[in-house]
């Protein structure tokens, strides 16, 4: 039988992230993709002015109850951005509609270059926390390591053993598989490293000279669909991380708002073979 991902994030109508990336990405790569939005907005936030928001998180009980009715389960679980009331419901969720076996995957989406994103609380990174322990796996970048640890963020003049003492205690939050992205050892290389707890590999491409919206959403959205076509956790962020560095070459300059995923769709299918 088909596997089915279930992927809870927001709905950004406009702007290339979130479910808009997930779904597609996820479904390209050959998996049945269900999706729960936690909230709906005009735009995402980041350069856009009088976006509109809408907070579904009273919907999420009775969804669940729905797929429940009709003996709908899940064998995996991918979140996204959420917010803190809806990590109760989703725990919740994720506990009665997870078919056997059923893999969970947090992207802890949060905070980037030392900041946490506007809207969250200084104490919502503990609440992120109880969502990341028992997770089969989890994809913090260097600031959202930083927040879910309570510690100093780091962003350049570490070393192997920062990164590996990093990603060392990110399992003692309860997470089986760590997936550290925004790691660097060498001004023109970023990469990953990927952790089971017992040994790390790193992962590392060619650093490019810009960046873009989005890309924390594709590389997540990619990641889950590779691992449920039975990718490794380190094949999975290698094929991941090859689909943003193609992505972002192939948008415009002028596209500032997201990152041209669609163009590469075809190689994502390239990539996974």
């Amino acid at each position: 039988m088909d596997k089915k991902l279930l992927t809870i994030q927001d709905i950004s109508c406009f702007g290339q992230c979130s479910l808009t990336v997930a779904l597609p990405v996820i479904s390209a790569c050959g998996i049945e993709t269900v999706i729960l939005p936690s909230a709906v907005l005009s735009t995402h936030t980041a350069g856009f002015k009088n976006y509109t928001f809408h907070d579904l998180t009273a919907d999420i009980p009775a969804i669940e109850k729905s797929w429940l009715d009709n003996g709908l389960k899940f064998d995996a679980f991918y979140t996204g951005y959420v917010c803190e009331e809806q990590i109760p419901p989703i725990l919740h969720l994720m506990e009665n509609c997870a078919a056997e076996g059923a893999v969970r995957i947090v992207d802890p989406v949060m905070a980037d270059n030392g900041k946490l994103y506007p809207g969250f609380s200084a104490d919502f990174p503990q609440k992120m926390c109880k969502l990341c322990d028992g997770a089969d796996y989890i994809l913090p970048n260097l600031t959202e390591a930083a927040f879910l640890l309570g510690e100093e963020c780091r962003l350049e003049n570490y070393d192997v053993a920062y990164i590996e003492g990093v990603v060392k205690r990110l399992h003692t939050l309860g997470a089986k598989n760590v997936i550290l992205t925004g790691v660097s050892f060498d001004p023109g290389l970023l990469g990953c490293a990927v952790s089971d707890g017992n040994s790390i590999e790193y992962d590392f491409n060619p650093r490019l000279s810009r960046s873009s919206h989005g890309t924390g959403d594709l590389f997540a959205s990619v990641f889950a669909g590779a691992l449920m076509r039975e990718k490794t956790a380190f094949e999975a962020a290698a094929i991941a991380a090859d689909a943003v560095c193609l992505a972002i070459p192939a948008t415009p300059e002028e596209h500032w708002y997201g990152v041209c995923f669609e163009k590469i769709i075809p190689d994502l299918v390239e990539l996974l073979k």
